[in-house]
């Protein structure tokens, strides 16, 4: 999977929002408008390509006001449509720069 094939599916309207990741937009205060743009101008910095029923990866992007968003994308070959499986503001105490996880003691 690479950023491009979820970046067509956002562009072409293909694709599936969680209910769970709808729920975290919104306990963070992020629009679907916010997830979308920080995914078009973001970066896959984890792949999980054995996850069932789809590969999945974690996006990392900014909203236009540079606030930084992490994503988890799904993502199915066969019809070439893209699941949002969640989406959060990333905790600076677990991330390095926002693309490497902190080590926890």
């Amino acid at each position: 999977m690479q950023i491009s094939d979820i970046n067509d599916a956002i562009r072409e309207n293909r694709v599936r929002i969680t209910d769970h990741a709808d729920e975290e937009a919104r306990e963070d205060r992020l629009t679907i408008g916010d997830v979308f743009f920080s995914v078009l101008h973001g970066e896959i910095i984890e792949d999980y390509p054995t996850d069932k029923p789809y590969p999945s990866c974690l996006v990392y992007g900014r909203t236009a006001d540079g606030n930084p968003v992490h994503t988890v994308w799904a993502y199915n070959e066969a019809n070439s449509w893209a699941v949002l499986i969640t989406v959060y503001r990333p905790d600076p105490s677990r991330w390095i720069g926002w693309r490497e996880r902190r080590r926890m003691q």
